[in-house]
């Protein structure tokens, strides 16, 4: 196990943070030339870490502690009757794992999610460039798990396969299939799938109080954040 004490890490200049405006953000990367080992990630998951691209990084603003990491444990979690509707309704959903792939069909996909539900966002307008650089990594732990109904494709989870449980990098799905809840039914599928792996939690990335974009994840309980370095489970 690599100490991560003898890691190095980089903080960013402050810059505008996505998530609260007038606020200013930096964030803390580990070193780019350390390579991207599944243990070291783990680790890093641990205390906070999340990866983009080729990149791990976490907030590591001075004035400002409102980014907690977030995660679900599995072994605890029960599914409340609107979760069990929502899969219910999705039970006719095909999941298979590919490699992340840069595809025609995963693509428009990902440009009609980002244009209809996130035109407001740093993310807009969608590129393939960014998409590449974004999820596409020839990372032995990275996934994409296609959610498909009689063959067309709806919903696309990239998800990092991880020994201590799973991280939801990011999902994007069809936007004309709104009453399917397709964003929820795929943290509950991957839910289940850390079951299935005999893993221990689903990492979430950051939930952030008052973020309306953030409040989805405190339906899932228990949940545990991670407050000054130690995790504290809500129920």
């Amino acid at each position: 196990m690599t100490s991560l004490a003898r890691l190095k890490f980089y903080a960013t200049q402050p810059h505008d943070c996505s998530y609260l405006p007038e606020q200013q953000a930096t964030t803390l990367f580990l070193d780019p030339s350390q390579p991207m080992d599944e243990e070291v990630y783990a680790q890093l998951s641990e205390v906070g870490f999340r990866r983009s691209g080729d990149h791990l990084y976490r907030p590591h603003c001075q004035a400002c502690s409102a980014c907690v990491p977030a995660r679900l444990p599995v072994a605890a979690h029960v599914f409340n009757r609107q979760q069990k509707r929502i899969l219910k309704r999705n039970a006719d959903l095909e999941v298979t794992r590919s490699r992340p792939a840069c595809t025609d069909e995963i693509y428009a996909l990902y440009a009609r999610y980002i244009e209809q539900r996130h035109a407001d966002g740093d993310m807009y307008p969608p590129s393939r460039e960014q998409f590449m650089s974004f999820l596409v990594r020839d990372l032995p732990f990275s996934h994409f798990y296609e959610f498909r109904q009689a063959g067309q494709l709806l919903a696309v989870a990239v998800t990092d396969v991880l020994p201590n449980g799973l991280s939801a990098v990011y999902t994007f799905y069809e936007p004309e299939q709104a009453h399917r809840s397709l964003g929820r039914y795929a943290i509950l599928w991957q839910l289940e799938e850390v079951a299935r792996l005999e893993l221990d939690a689903l990492y979430l990335g950051y939930w952030i109080r008052g973020c309306r974009k953030m409040n989805y994840k405190t339906e899932y309980r228990p949940i545990e954040l991670l407050v000054n370095q130690r995790w504290v489970r809500l129920n």
